[in-house]
């Protein structure tokens, strides 16, 4: 059988060494065309799980397995077919959004990259500004850039961390619909970090919910409302924040 898009297994992070763990015995897998909500509050240890997946962070035990690749042993070979997007990570300000995407295509390796740039200008509606230098776009803007940077090499795992964030209702709308028929027609599997719970429902197979570092729950949206006697996962991300307890069964 095809090895699952991502295998953590027991994954944990210490900053100091005395210090309470990020991160604490994080284990889950991530089925290849699915889509995973990796939710929690400020400081439950999403963007340190995310930078370990990625191998930006080491971690002080535990192991992710991408793709089939160990994440310790042969990561290059897992992030040539991996990607990643957050509004909050700023391109090079004087580069233009074209040349922003050329220098991440070189890094991949991306065969016809002048194709694929005009192809993802297309699709993602940055034809009007790719020749702007990404310093000077607006958030919405620099939001669908930073989307077409980590679609430029086509992954099959997709990290995602806000990436509706400061985008107006009707664009975030469309560009969820484009994750969906991105998902559809290549079998991408996704990693979705987000605080917007309808985005959550809309597009996650499964729900991860981390709290001080640790995963807490987890389910199909559908599990967790009716886990928790609630009508949408906004109210179901409250109760876990504030530790309220699942209707009895």
């Amino acid at each position: 059988m095809e090895p699952p898009a991502l295998l953590v297994d027991r994954l944990m992070k210490r900053y100091r060494p005395n210090a309470a763990p990020a991160v604490e015995g994080l284990s889950f897998t991530l089925p290849r065309g699915q889509v995973l909500g990796l939710l929690g509050g400020n400081g439950a240890g999403k963007t340190t799980t995310i930078a370990m997946l990625l191998g930006l962070l080491v971690p002080t035990s535990g192991r992710v397995v991408a793709l089939g690749h160990d994440m310790a042993q042969d990561r290059f070979a897992a992030l040539a077919r991996m990607n990643f997007s957050s509004p909050y990570l700023a391109l090079p300000a004087k580069l233009t959004v074209a040349e922003n995407l050329r220098v991440y295509g070189h890094l991949y390796d991306v065969p016809g990259l002048e194709r694929r740039i005009t192809d993802l200008a297309e699709q993602l509606q940055l034809t009007d500004f790719i020749n702007r230098a990404a310093g000077d776009l607006s958030a919405g803007q620099k939001t669908r850039v930073a989307l077409a940077k980590a679609l430029i090499n086509k992954p099959d795992l997709l990290l995602l961390d806000e990436p509706t964030a400061s985008l107006d209702p009707d664009t975030g709308d469309w560009v969820r619909g484009w994750l969906e028929r991105y998902r559809a027609e290549t079998g991408c599997a996704i990693l979705l970090a987000s605080h917007n719970m309808a985005e959550v429902e809309r597009l996650c197979d499964q729900v991860l919910m981390l709290k001080q570092g640790r995963a807490v729950d987890r389910g199909s949206p559908a599990e967790l409302l009716a886990k928790y006697g609630r009508d949408d996962m906004e109210q179901v991300f409250l109760d876990i924040a504030r530790g309220r307890q699942q209707v009895p069964a």
